[in-house]
């Protein structure tokens, strides 16, 4: 069966072949010609067909201000087409492997593996049972992308589906590639570059806009499929919840002044304005469905109860049901529950009180046409909207609160010093006693509405618990009920929160804990001290009261991109691979259910790669069921933009997790051979020294700043949140992502790699290149925590391009690039060696289709490159050279598909 009308190739070509016609129509024929002649000379250095890139050169030398920025403006709206048309693509092989029966990592494969090897139907739905996914969607700053952009983009996709998967007379296709050619012309008339850097409301609705356009519709289709495939093996196995989505969108504090209560207020507001309409809608929908006469179908008694219920609730809405829909029970049911959808923000009484109860009144349809016979129209309309209801509730998103420790600390100190206590002057050991006794005593220490002359930190802090009360009130605690503490360091930082929310009534013992309080741990001695930390909290009276209230699940977070950033990749990811292991045996020990929330960022040096591969090699200790993790920046267009993708995503991360979950419960312990973990102490210390090595080098910084654009990406409105938590340009104090972005436009993605190489050559060093290269590739075949971070150092290594980056060490003082360039470079080129030579391939790369696109962009990304080098180096830029040099970020990132 033929599924498609087109191809990658046919997309790319006709989309770049668009571009050019609207850049000879909308600029010169002249400018089309210098573009091609950039283009072509691009080529031809990566064909070999010329000896160097100095025809490029030559030709980025000697365009005018005018020219640079329409060529910065071609190569941009190019790639924002091709990676349209790549995303088709995907969208082919997805569906050409499912109707072939060939789908990789698929649920319906991972089913029928675990019947055939004897899994039973209990076994399984216990599995199931211990499942539960949930994606995080963040505000962090790594979309460079307008929304007015990306909303023409979606456009476009849509009418490259239709061409596509359509099947269209010569006139419908003339008139969607009409269409597009509109589009293309429109996007390149419109400014591309943001003027004003987004408030937190836009990326709160930014995050919103895939809740509610894509996976609030791909939801019901997914556990259609989950369900199905489950019965294709067993017999009476129900599928559970297996999702929550949650958002930092509107809620994270940590740095960023702008995310006040009346923005986490507002959030709220309009998810659950949001989730209200859309169950309205269905019921409407519904109820178009729902038409039978109750004279020819006996409803059963808990919906004829119901609809009593009703009665004496609404009674003139009652009787103006039953008089528009007579003998029809369904219909005056659905009637009656949109009457309740109608006053969940209303002053009238008999709203649903939550998603719970509304959830309640679709089981009592649903069982009602079981009842009657009817599975098939319960399975094909009332199922998927129980499954978006049991989802998303009535708040589309849970919101995670997040400050920094220090803010809570401060707070603490001034509110106490109030009533005459002095926390700033206690040690560790008198804070959490002075807390504890606090948290317990029935009355509030402080006044929270009135705590005096305090400082303006400790104001917002104070009033943010208290709104946080307040939200608890109106929207339910399930709406916000998370709150996740930077850079906890001690058992005092979380009793801290605590304490605040118990203040507020937020937290009222040994009754009531309306909230989860979450470590980051993000520091390598936060980490080496997870279990003085947890052990500290477990042992302490209010705590443990409060975790038992919570059903003795304790979430942590795991900092990727801190942790990479201070002590490089290699020796992050052991740090965090060993730490989670010990804190997985000390929660296990203490009868805690561990939930791992994965701090995880889109690139591979923040944590990064595909989901169902870092899903699956977490250690067997930590996968409890339950999982976390944060979705970010371009990783969520790219994951939950397209619907059928959005599908694939969840299928993948839920095939993962239960077989993860399965081989947890098989072997509880990871059985890591010793010589393994040997060679990983001996590597992860040396790349470490390595790493801070450079970090600490006299004059890195000064490099840092002259060999990247890291000027200009702090000023890129990216996001709402300042680059730096204080505003100084330091490794230590600068923000993961614009660390990762700067280094990732030049082309020189050195957080995916430094130090890898220096760590694998110690090792070798110690205990000889023969045994040592058996017992790396032993650890990359048999390992896959080893293999997962070995592949995605080998992603980072394909997409660096050293002569390109050379480009950005010439503009660095001639001293600073002879002492970092060629060591950087070196670092390189033996890291390429050691992971060709360990997993014993001849390319990096191990995906076809990822070489294919990399073939396919990198003579385009070049010419942004030599533009983008090229007016760095100068000392003064006029606005439009500015506006230029921004539009060449965006471009780069568009082409490698990466921030950061």
């Amino acid at each position: 069966m033929v599924l498609h009308n087109r191809d990658v190739r046919t997309d790319v070509r006709e989309l770049g072949a668009l571009v050019g016609d609207v850049l000879a129509a909308q600029a010169s024929t002249e400018a089309y010609e210098t573009v091609e002649d950039l283009r072509n000379a691009a080529i031809d250095y990566r064909r070999g067909d010329a000896a160097s890139r100095e025809a490029l050169h030559e030709s980025v030398d000697e365009l005018s201000t005018t020219r640079e920025g329409i060529v910065a403006r071609a190569f941009t709206t190019y790639f924002e087409l091709i990676n349209l048309a790549e995303e088709r693509e995907r969208v082919r092989a997805i569906r050409d492997a499912d109707e072939e029966g060939s789908l990789h990592d698929s649920f319906d494969a991972t089913v029928a593996e675990f019947s055939e090897a004897g899994v039973e139907a209990d076994e399984l739905r216990q599995l199931l049972q211990d499942v539960l996914i949930e994606p995080t969607f963040t505000a962090h700053p790594t979309e460079a992308r307008r929304a007015t952009v990306k909303a023409k983009l979606r456009s476009i996709a849509n009418h490259l589906e239709a061409l596509d998967e359509r099947n269209l007379t010569e006139r419908e296709r003339n008139g969607i590639w009409r269409d597009v050619t509109a589009e293309v012309t429109s996007l390149w008339g419109t400014r591309q570059v943001r003027q004003r850097s987004p408030e937190p409301e836009d990326e709160a609705r930014n995050v919103q806009w895939y809740l509610e356009n894509t996976l609030f519709d791909v939801v019901g289709d997914a556990y259609e499929e989950f369900e199905e495939t489950i019965s294709k093996e067993y017999d009476d196995v129900d599928c559970p919840k297996l999702f929550e989505f949650r958002s930092w969108a509107g809620s994270d504090r940590d740095g960023n002044p702008f995310v006040t209560p009346e923005v986490t207020d507002e959030t709220l507001a309009r998810q659950r304005e949001v989730a209200i309409e859309k169950y309205r809608d269905r019921c409407k929908r519904l109820s178009a469905v729902l038409s039978q006469d109750g004279e020819r179908y006996a409803v059963d008694d808990r919906l004829a109860e119901s609809l009593a219920a009703d009665a004496d609730r609404f009674p003139t809405v009652v009787e103006e049901a039953r008089e528009r829909y007579p003998d029809e029970p369904y219909r005056q049911k659905l009637r009656l529950m949109r009457e309740r959808l109608d006053r969940v923000d209303d002053v009238r009484p008999g709203e649903y009180p939550d998603g719970d109860a509304f959830l309640a009144d679709l089981n009592v349809i649903a069982d009602s046409l079981a009842t009657d016979g009817q599975d098939a129209v319960r399975e094909s309309f009332v199922e998927p909207l129980r499954r978006q209801v049991d989802t998303f509730g009535f708040t589309l998103a849970s919101l995670d609160l997040r400050d920094h420790r220090e803010n809570h600390t401060e707070a603490v100190a001034e509110a106490v010093a109030v009533e005459g206590v002095d926390y700033r002057e206690m040690d560790e050991d008198a804070r959490q006693e002075f807390l504890t006794e606090a948290i317990l005593q029935e009355d509030p220490v402080v006044d929270a509405d009135e705590p005096g002359d305090v400082s303006e930190t400790t104001e917002r802090v104070l009033r943010r618990f208290q709104e946080f009360a307040e939200w608890q009130d109106e929207y339910g605690a399930q709406a916000i009920d998370t709150y996740c503490i930077s850079m906890t360091e001690e058992p005092s930082h979380v009793l801290e929160v605590l304490f605040l929310a118990d203040q507020v009534g937020v937290v009222s013992l040994p009754d009531h804990c309306g909230l989860d309080v979450v470590p980051l741990l993000e520091t390598e001695s936060a980490l080496n001290g997870a279990e003085r930390i947890l052990g500290g909290l477990f042992d302490n009276e209010a705590y443990a009261t409060a975790l038992e209230v919570r059903g003795e699940i304790q979430e942590v977070m795991l900092g990727y991109s801190d942790s990479n950033k201070e002590n490089g990749f290699l020796a992050a990811n052991w740090d965090l691979y060993e730490n989670q292991r010990q804190i997985a045996r000390f929660c296990r020990e203490e009868d805690v259910t561990l939930r791992l929330f994965h701090g995880r960022g889109g690139s591979i040096s923040r944590g990064g790669g595909p989901m169902n591969e870092a899903l699956l090699a977490l250690p067997n200790e930590t996968v409890t069921g339950q999982v976390k993790f944060t979705e970010q920046g371009e990783a969520i267009a790219e994951k939950y933009a397209n619907p059928r993708i959005a599908e694939r995503e969840l299928e993948q991360m839920l095939d993962a997790q239960i077989r993860a979950r399965q081989e947890a419960n098989e072997e509880p312990t990871e059985d890591v051979p010793e010589s393994w973990v040997d060679a990983m102490e001996t590597m992860a210390p040396a790349a470490r020294e390595t790493y801070r090595d450079l970090l600490n080098t006299d004059g890195f910084v000064s490099y840092f700043g002259q060999a990247t654009p890291i000027s200009v990406v702090e000023n890129l409105n990216l996001g709402s949140r300042p680059a730096s938590r204080s505003g100084e340009r330091t490794v230590e104090d600068l923000r993961a992502i614009p660390w990762v972005f700067s280094w990732t436009q030049t082309r020189l993605i050195l957080p995916g790699w430094y130090s890898l190489a220096s760590g694998i050559d110690v090792y070798l060093d110690e205990v000889g290149e023969e045994e040592g290269f058996e017992t790396l590739r032993e650890m990359y075949a048999e390992w896959p925590f080893f293999r997962t971070t070995l592949d995605n150092a080998a992603l980072a290594l394909a997409r660096t391009e050293p002569e390109i980056a050379a480009e950005y060490a010439d503009l660095a003082d001639e001293e600073l690039r002879e002492r970092f360039f060629p060591e950087l470079i070196g670092e390189y080129e033996r890291g390429r060696e050691l992971v060709l030579a360990i997993s014993g391939r001849d390319d990096l790369i191990r995906r076809e289709w990822l070489e294919e696109s990399l073939d396919r962009r990198n003579p385009y990304v070049d010419p942004l490159n030599l533009l983008q080098a090229n007016l760095l180096g100068r000392t003064h830029r006029t606005e439009e050279e500015e506006r230029t040099l921004r539009l060449t970020v965006n471009g780069i990132a568009a082409g490698m598909k990466n921030t950061g």
